[in-house]
């Protein structure tokens, strides 16, 4: 399809960008955008490492095409807190030190944040639910369901 100038809202701000239609949103967040917390995984919408919310629901970027985004809010981990101001999902990964390689963690964080706005006191059971089709290969998943259930405001016992 031929490029055409497209408005998007990411992370509270519209951006106009120059892609054909069916362009994947991951390829305008990272190229266009400079937002590289979306990572770049399977390209087929299976392993979760692009996630984003899209009007507050995990979407996987690599398969939406920006056609389907206009007039959406669409937010990036980078939207969702700072350095000196890290969401609480994101706290709850620092606390729980719930990465190894850190290739899933955007999608981990992104598809908790989506887990917490619909439903902000999940059950562990829950969260695994929701955290399963997103894929870490270093093993950290003890941990991120740790830092997910920290971040829904459940008692997480202590480190050995």
């Amino acid at each position: 399809m031929t490029p055409t100038k497209v408005c998007l809202k990411v992370n509270g701000r519209a951006h106009e960008v120059d892609a054909a239609p069916d362009t994947p949103l991951l390829y305008v967040l990272r190229n266009d955008l400079a937002l590289n917390g979306p990572k770049y995984g399977c390209g087929l919408g299976e392993c979760g490492t692009c996630t984003v919310l899209i009007d507050g629901r995990a979407a996987r970027a690599c398969v939406v095409p920006i056609e389907g985004c206009v007039g959406r809010d669409i937010l990036t981990l980078e939207g969702l807190g700072s350095r000196e101001h890290p969401d609480p999902v994101q706290q709850a990964f620092i606390a729980e030190q719930a990465a190894q390689c850190g290739y899933c963690l955007n999608g981990m964080i992104m598809t908790t944040k989506a887990l917490l706005l619909r439903n902000p006191h999940p059950t562990e059971q829950e969260a695994m639910e929701a955290l399963r089709y997103n894929l870490c290969r270093c093993g950290a998943h003890v941990e991120i369901i740790r830092a997910a259930m920290r971040a829904a405001g459940h008692v997480v016992e202590a480190h050995d």
